[in-house]
């Protein structure tokens, strides 16, 4: 899954997807001014591997993490917002949320959403995680990451969950370094993990996960999750009962170590279905295409039966009602009740 350095692509940038065939594209706020623009930049995407269907994601979480931003499109709150609202109003407008991202992303023709956060913060964890989680307690996490996911569908976009096994107790940001969460076993199954445990029973409530680039000492001391075999199989596929499409954060982040070539074998040869880069460096990504592996027939099968949801999914919507619903819900009376 790449990136693209601008607004359109370049000839080089055309040459090198139709040569390397990706499987699909991630979207940054470098690459998005107009619903016009992005709808041609996906279009030029999508063209370029001669493939209709090819995935094409962004991070529209809401608060801070939105690249498509005002006046062009419509601010969220962030999770912590919406999870600090009463139940049930709490879980309905995690749900609006979700289906007015999606009427947003659906129109500019991006299918995946790299969202909800289902990571829950722990004292003295750092920062980068925040208020992007619903909240620390596993059940309500679950419960509005379920809410969240399926405002998602129902718009015919699919959710990315994140950042599975669990992010809320790395003490430094991965962007820059590795962390080490040193919990013992017992204790992230029982906090950690429980949220995507709960949204792995289906596959409809979470078809793709997006992996922590974090070493979970209890686990496995000598790597970070995207390079685990030991964890991939035996806590996200095993554990926690994950079956959808395994895609990795940014394969550049600091957090790794190695040439991105053999970040990206570390990667796929560990479990990962797919290797995401971020940056839209042409050479970055040369470097990564020529060290990734053709796409397994499972990977196929869980982007496939992704797609499949995707299409079946979009159900009528007015978006005017909805906003006015949303908006009210939101509304400082309703999180004064919860607090």
């Amino acid at each position: 899954m790449l990136g693209c350095a601008g607004e359109r692509l370049s000839a080089d940038e055309r040459r090198f997807f139709a040569a390397s065939d990706p499987c699909g594209f991630v979207l940054f706020r470098r690459n998005c001014r107009s619903r016009e623009q992005v709808r041609a930049l996906v279009a030029e995407l999508r063209g370029a591997v001669g493939r209709e269907d090819a995935p094409v994601l962004i991070d529209q979480e809401g608060g801070r993490v939105a690249r498509l931003r005002p006046p062009e499109w419509r601010a969220y709150p962030a999770a912590a917002r919406l999870g600090a609202l009463p139940d049930p109003v709490a879980a309905e407008a995690a749900w609006l949320a979700a289906r007015l991202i999606a009427d947003d992303l659906a129109d500019i023709g991006i299918t995946a959403d790299a969202a909800p956060v289902l990571d829950l913060p722990t004292p003295g964890a750092d920062p980068v995680i925040g208020d992007r989680a619903f909240g620390s307690d596993p059940a309500r996490v679950a419960a509005l990451g379920r809410a969240f996911c399926a405002g998602l569908l129902a718009g015919g976009v699919l959710p990315i969950a994140k950042h599975i096994p669990g992010h809320g107790r790395a003490q430094v940001d991965s962007h820059r370094s590795c962390p080490v969460v040193t919990a013992g076993h017992a204790t992230l199954s029982a906090s950690d993990f429980a949220p995507f445990r709960a949204l792995s029973g289906t596959p409809d409530a979470m078809p793709w996960a997006m992996t922590a680039h974090i070493v979970f000492a209890a686990l496995d001391d000598s790597a970070p999750v995207t390079f685990s075999r030991r964890v991939i199989d035996t806590i996200i596929r095993g554990e926690i009962g994950f079956a959808g499409v395994l895609v990795s954060d940014d394969i550049a982040m600091g957090a790794l170590l190695g040439s991105l070539g053999e970040r990206t074998t570390r990667a796929l040869e560990a479990g990962c279905d797919l290797v995401l880069h971020c940056t839209g460096v042409l050479a970055e990504m040369a470097e990564i295409a020529d060290a990734a592996l053709p796409l397994s027939q499972e990977a196929a099968a869980r982007i496939a039966a992704g797609e499949a949801l995707r299409r079946g999914a979009p159900e009528p919507f007015e978006r005017a009602a909805a906003e006015r619903r949303f908006d009210a819900l939101i509304a400082p009376g309703h999180a004064q009740a919860r607090a």
